[in-house]
């Protein structure tokens, strides 16, 4: 991608998923009806506030023992959309595994600033470290999210609650979308860009996998494989996975398998190799 040769509207397209993807709407409305009825069938543990925010809550959803491992999922939207309650679906790919599943909102641009954002997750971790005991979650964690959520997960990689991480169809560099339609909402600021995107960071030396649909758009694999890379040079822990024929909304329905790549791949990221951090 020559990114300083294309138009505007070449470069809005890039960063589009909803446009890039023919049957996005289709997609996003079976996985929000599928979640809006499994959040319905267990509703004992939602809406739980770690922050006095409106969008600051939690979703829970305990494994059968309270040591059992916990997946948080982290929602992407592009930080301006969507929510837990969104997503609740993706616990089919774990609670019949034994795991526990727990779903955090956080606050949204344009209303709040992308370092706020990321502030909001790791208050979240916080509350789940101190209160997550007593609603039944003490078990490992492994923080994974997806697209938007990517990133957040990436950037609270170093939480000490946090066992190993997951980043899912993610971008990790902020500075393009300043050129794009998203830069209005966002409004980034060069130390936003600097200290926020995962690929100007240091690694984190926490286990992480990196994983993408090979029908991604362009940036979204470029930007996995430059942080796998950028890791692997650091000698960071993980994997790079590729899911074959996914795009960036049918990922999902792999994670929402008990036996897809992905709950496989978090099973390993349990192992006595990662370096236990959790409790």
């Amino acid at each position: 991608m020559n990114w300083g040769m294309m138009t505007r509207g070449e470069r809005d397209a890039a960063y589009n998923n909803q446009a890039g993807v023919a049957d996005s709407a289709k997609l996003n409305l079976e996985r929000k009806t599928a979640s809006w009825r499994f959040r319905e069938a267990h509703a004992a543990k939602l809406d739980l506030p770690y922050a006095d925010k409106e969008r600051c809550k939690w979703d829970l959803y305990p494994g059968a023992s309270a040591n059992s491992p916990c997946l948080i999922f982290i929602h992407g939207g592009y930080w301006v959309m969507n929510g837990r309650e969104d997503f609740a679906c993706v616990t089919e790919g774990f609670l019949p595994n034994g795991w526990s599943v727990a779903l955090p909102s956080y606050s949204l641009a344009p209303q709040s600033t992308m370092t706020e954002i990321c502030a909001d997750i790791h208050t979240a971790l916080d509350w789940l470290a101190s209160e997550g005991p007593s609603h039944g979650i003490a078990g490992p964690v492994i923080l994974a999210g997806w697209s938007a959520g990517a990133l957040l997960a990436a950037h609270a990689l170093d939480h000490p609650r946090v066992h190993a991480g997951m980043a899912i169809s993610g971008i990790y560099e902020l500075g393009p979308l300043r050129d794009t339609y998203l830069s209005e909402s966002l409004a980034l600021t060069d130390q936003e860009i600097a200290d926020l995107s995962p690929l100007r960071q240091p690694a984190v030396n926490k286990e992480m996998l990196i994983a993408y649909g090979s029908r991604e758009l362009q940036p979204f694999v470029d930007d996995s494989r430059a942080l796998h890379a950028k890791r692997a040079a650091a000698h960071a822990p993980g994997a790079l996975l590729p899911i074959a024929g996914a795009d960036h909304f049918t990922i999902l329905n792999d994670l929402r398998s008990p036996d897809g790549a992905l709950p496989r791949m978090a099973e390993a990221l349990l192992s006595p190799s990662s370096k236990k951090v959790h409790g």
